[in-house]
């Protein structure tokens, strides 16, 4: 039987489990929820126990697996497998968590950070096409961004490549404060909480009709990132001043990204790219301002294809042998 390879994609309320043959097809998918009572102490072997039980229910042998692939919030050591500093797991101290993995299901298990198995994910077998330079983009709740750049994954000094959120795009005195202590961030404005704020402070100074100012006043219904595209769908002039003004920043950012690394394909995921050409659009027109020749027309930007997979296949391709 051709070899197999198991996928983890662990966050803060589900970790995403996926059996995958090593051409990236899905034969099973699955979740567990994440317990992160006790320090976070039973995710690992919730994860474990599950995996365990699926491979007895399908009767799979686990010496068809290649290993596991996971993906994990948190700083991450390469070298020894741990991971800490992960909070909204309550993994404020240092986890073991590939030995522990291993030690419960007998598989080999390799770790990177989950922005960089989503761009992976997008790079094997989603918009990057298999390019062999991808810079991917997430934004939610807050903004990340993972670097896949001549075939392998970049992680940095410090594990820290590819943190597009903390990149300040705003330098004026109004600048929002960002939860990493620097201000204007552009996770402050682009995130899917950031356009909210930008839209409630734009909404103030706002003297035009607009259905949006008076949702936001009134509070009849939930101020939305997607609410505030929806609107600038239907021509709200002030929505479509909130999509102009975050899309300007976004612009900027994936112009730093172009004009220095020069990937082939910058992708956007996350919650907030269901937006879809609304958003993709005017980033495109404001990054093509922004970049010199060579970039504009070498580095392409496009929306994420894979939804929910992408983490999945990305930490099973972690799992690949060597080539």
């Amino acid at each position: 039987m051709e070899k197999k390879l198991i996928g983890v994609d662990l966050g803060g309320t589900t970790a995403k489990i996926a059996i995958l043959t090593t051409d990236g097809t899905i034969e099973e998918k699955w979740s567990v929820e994440t317990d992160i009572s006790d320090e976070g102490g039973h995710i690992v072997q919730n994860i474990g126990d599950s995996i365990n039980q699926k491979l007895r229910d399908l009767q799979l042998n686990k010496d068809i697996f290649h290993g596991i692939g996971m993906g994990t919030p948190g700083t991450i050591n390469y070298e020894t497998g741990t991971v800490k500093g992960a909070y909204n797991l309550n993994w404020a101290k240092e986890q073991k968590v590939a030995t522990d993995l291993k030690n419960i299901t007998g598989l080999d298990v390799y770790l990177d950070n989950d922005a960089n198995i989503a761009a992976v994910g997008e790079r094997w077998q989603g918009a990057g096409e298999g390019s062999a330079n991808v810079f991917f983009v997430t934004l939610g709740t807050g903004v990340g961004g993972g670097i896949f750049a001549e075939g392998k994954i970049l992680h940095g000094a410090k594990g820290a490549a590819g943190e597009i959120g903390h990149i300040t795009v705003d330098t004026s005195p109004e600048a929002y404060a960002c939860t990493c202590g620097k201000k204007g961030c552009l996770e402050t404005i682009a995130s899917a909480t950031g356009i909210v704020r930008v839209a409630k402070d734009l909404a103030t100074s706002f003297a035009s009709e607009s259905e949006l100012k008076s949702i936001i006043k009134q509070g009849t219904e939930e101020t939305t990132s997607k609410l505030i595209f929806d609107l600038a769908a239907k021509g709200d002039k002030l929505a479509s001043q909130v999509v102009a003004h975050i899309c300007f920043y976004l612009g900027l950012a994936c112009s730093h990204i172009g004009n220095m690394l020069n990937p082939e394909k910058i992708i956007i995921g996350g919650g907030v790219s269901a937006a879809g050409e609304a958003l993709l659009k005017p980033i495109q027109s404001y990054f093509e301002g922004m970049v010199f020749p060579a970039v504009r027309e070498s580095t392409s930007i496009s929306i994420a294809t894979l939804g929910n997979d992408a983490g999945v296949l990305g930490a099973a391709w972690l799992a690949l042998p060597a080539e």
